[in-house]
Protein backbone atom coordinates (compact mmCIF):
# COMPACT_ATOMS: atom_id res chain seq x y z
CA UNK A 1 0.00 0.00 0.00
CA UNK A 2 1.27 3.45 -0.84
CA UNK A 3 1.93 6.11 1.83
CA UNK A 4 -1.35 7.79 0.85
CA UNK A 5 -3.87 5.00 0.21
CA UNK A 6 -5.44 5.04 -3.26
CA UNK A 7 -9.02 3.79 -3.54
CA UNK A 8 -11.08 3.25 -6.69
CA UNK A 9 -14.86 2.82 -6.55
CA UNK A 10 -16.41 1.12 -9.58
CA UNK A 11 -20.00 0.60 -10.65
CA UNK A 12 -21.65 0.34 -14.05
CA UNK A 13 -22.70 3.93 -14.76
CA UNK A 14 -20.50 5.79 -12.25
CA UNK A 15 -23.54 7.95 -11.58
CA UNK A 16 -24.80 6.86 -8.15
CA UNK A 17 -23.22 4.37 -5.74
CA UNK A 18 -19.59 4.89 -6.72
CA UNK A 19 -20.00 8.66 -6.78
CA UNK A 20 -21.60 8.68 -3.32
CA UNK A 21 -18.84 6.43 -1.98
CA UNK A 22 -16.14 8.64 -3.47
CA UNK A 23 -17.83 11.71 -2.00
CA UNK A 24 -17.93 10.17 1.46
CA UNK A 25 -14.34 8.94 1.30
CA UNK A 26 -12.98 12.30 0.16
CA UNK A 27 -14.99 14.14 2.82
CA UNK A 28 -14.41 11.79 5.75
CA UNK A 29 -10.69 11.27 5.08
CA UNK A 30 -10.02 15.02 4.72
CA UNK A 31 -7.77 14.32 1.76
CA UNK A 32 -5.74 11.58 3.47
CA UNK A 33 -6.88 9.10 0.80
CA UNK A 34 -6.56 9.49 -2.96
CA UNK A 35 -10.07 8.81 -4.27
CA UNK A 36 -11.18 7.79 -7.76
CA UNK A 37 -14.42 6.47 -9.18
CA UNK A 38 -15.28 5.04 -12.57
CA UNK A 39 -17.86 3.03 -14.45
CA UNK A 40 -17.74 0.15 -16.88
CA UNK A 41 -20.41 1.93 -18.98
CA UNK A 42 -20.47 5.50 -17.65
CA UNK A 43 -23.67 7.50 -17.79
CA UNK A 44 -24.09 11.03 -19.14
CA UNK A 45 -24.40 12.66 -15.72
CA UNK A 46 -24.59 12.01 -12.01
CA UNK A 47 -27.95 10.72 -10.80
CA UNK A 48 -29.74 13.86 -9.52
CA UNK A 49 -31.34 11.88 -6.69
CA UNK A 50 -27.88 10.74 -5.54
CA UNK A 51 -26.76 14.38 -5.65
CA UNK A 52 -29.74 15.40 -3.50
CA UNK A 53 -29.18 12.54 -1.03
CA UNK A 54 -25.57 13.58 -0.57
CA UNK A 55 -26.50 17.26 -0.30
CA UNK A 56 -28.70 16.31 2.66
CA UNK A 57 -25.57 15.18 4.55
CA UNK A 58 -23.51 18.20 3.54
CA UNK A 59 -21.52 16.69 0.65
CA UNK A 60 -21.76 18.21 -2.82
CA UNK A 61 -21.12 15.81 -5.70
CA UNK A 62 -23.03 17.87 -8.28
CA UNK A 63 -19.89 18.93 -10.19
CA UNK A 64 -18.69 15.33 -10.64
CA UNK A 65 -18.92 13.62 -14.02
CA UNK A 66 -19.02 9.90 -14.76
CA UNK A 67 -15.63 8.52 -15.80
CA UNK A 68 -14.80 5.45 -17.86
CA UNK A 69 -13.07 2.58 -16.09
CA UNK A 70 -9.56 2.01 -17.44
CA UNK A 71 -6.95 -0.62 -16.63
CA UNK A 72 -4.64 2.27 -15.68
CA UNK A 73 -7.07 3.45 -12.99
CA UNK A 74 -7.12 -0.04 -11.50
CA UNK A 75 -3.34 -0.32 -11.71
CA UNK A 76 -2.91 3.03 -9.92
CA UNK A 77 -5.13 1.96 -6.98
CA UNK A 78 -4.35 0.06 -3.79
CA UNK A 79 -7.96 -0.89 -3.11
CA UNK A 80 -10.63 -1.46 -5.76
CA UNK A 81 -14.23 -1.53 -4.54
CA UNK A 82 -16.77 -2.86 -7.00
CA UNK A 83 -20.49 -2.24 -6.78
CA UNK A 84 -22.12 -4.40 -9.39
CA UNK A 85 -19.82 -3.88 -12.38
CA UNK A 86 -19.70 -7.63 -13.02
CA UNK A 87 -17.11 -9.07 -15.36
CA UNK A 88 -16.24 -5.63 -16.76
CA UNK A 89 -13.91 -4.92 -13.83
CA UNK A 90 -10.31 -5.76 -14.72
CA UNK A 91 -8.45 -7.84 -12.17
CA UNK A 92 -4.86 -6.85 -11.49
CA UNK A 93 -2.76 -9.16 -9.29
CA UNK A 94 -1.65 -7.64 -6.01
CA UNK A 95 -4.63 -5.31 -5.65
CA UNK A 96 -7.07 -5.56 -2.79
CA UNK A 97 -10.61 -6.06 -4.08
CA UNK A 98 -13.83 -5.62 -2.17
CA UNK A 99 -17.31 -6.14 -3.58
CA UNK A 100 -20.01 -4.07 -1.96
CA UNK A 101 -23.45 -5.43 -2.83
CA UNK A 102 -25.73 -2.40 -2.70
CA UNK A 103 -29.06 -1.58 -4.29
CA UNK A 104 -28.72 0.54 -7.42
CA UNK A 105 -30.23 3.99 -6.83
CA UNK A 106 -30.93 4.49 -10.56
CA UNK A 107 -34.56 5.41 -11.08
CA UNK A 108 -35.34 5.28 -7.36
CA UNK A 109 -37.01 8.03 -5.33
CA UNK A 110 -35.08 9.84 -2.60
CA UNK A 111 -36.64 7.77 0.21
CA UNK A 112 -35.18 4.61 -1.39
CA UNK A 113 -31.75 6.20 -2.03
CA UNK A 114 -31.24 7.42 1.54
CA UNK A 115 -30.74 3.89 2.99
CA UNK A 116 -28.21 3.11 0.22
CA UNK A 117 -26.38 6.38 1.00
CA UNK A 118 -26.34 5.58 4.71
CA UNK A 119 -25.03 2.05 4.11
CA UNK A 120 -22.29 3.44 1.88
CA UNK A 121 -21.25 5.84 4.64
CA UNK A 122 -20.98 2.98 7.16
CA UNK A 123 -18.85 0.95 4.76
CA UNK A 124 -16.59 3.93 3.99
CA UNK A 125 -16.10 4.55 7.71
CA UNK A 126 -15.19 0.86 8.18
CA UNK A 127 -12.76 1.08 5.23
CA UNK A 128 -11.07 4.13 6.74
CA UNK A 129 -10.60 2.19 9.97
CA UNK A 130 -9.03 -0.70 8.05
CA UNK A 131 -6.71 1.76 6.29
CA UNK A 132 -5.76 3.39 9.58
CA UNK A 133 -7.03 6.80 8.46
CA UNK A 134 -8.76 9.00 11.05
CA UNK A 135 -12.37 9.83 10.21
CA UNK A 136 -13.86 13.31 10.23
CA UNK A 137 -16.67 13.50 12.77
Amino acid sequence: MSAKPRVLFVCVHNAGRSQMAAGFLAHLSRGAVEVRSAGSAPGDRINPVAVEAMREVGIDISANTPQVLTPEAVEASDVVITMGCGDACPVVPGKRYLDWELDDPAGQPLDKVRPVRDEIRLRVERLLGELGVPTRT
